[in-house]
């Protein structure tokens, strides 16, 4: 048989486990976000608001604030993060007028 030009292109290869981490999406992104300075500081953020909110207690900002070091909209984007890219369910309800309270659970609880 002689070699004939192939008609397609060899399909590329599966990535490896390692080359996948090195695509991932970054956990923080923004216009202003600086991974070195800003990602083990909200990291270690996000952690302090996991493990807080994991009881399954209902807590407004203000006091989360009082376990977690951070301002109230830094601690609220922590609890998106948390349902957007974690995949907890972070319920709310209203406390009372202007005042909300959350509750995470992990997903499918």
């Amino acid at each position: 048989m002689t070699d004939q030009p192939r008609l397609f292109p060899e399909p590329p290869r599966p990535l490896s486990w390692a080359e996948r981490a090195k695509h991932k999406r970054p956990e923080f992104s923004g216009e202003t976000f600086d991974s070195e300075q800003d990602g083990p500081r909200l990291g270690k953020q996000l952690a302090a608001v996991r493990a807080l909110m994991l009881d399954g207690q209902w807590r407004t900002l203000p006091e989360i604030r009082e376990h977690v070091k951070g301002m109230e909209a830094a601690l609220s984007a922590r609890l998106r993060d948390l349902r957007n890219k974690h995949r907890y369910t972070v319920e709310k309800r209203q406390r009372s007028p202007g005042l909300y309270e959350y509750r995470v659970t992990k997903g499918g609880e």
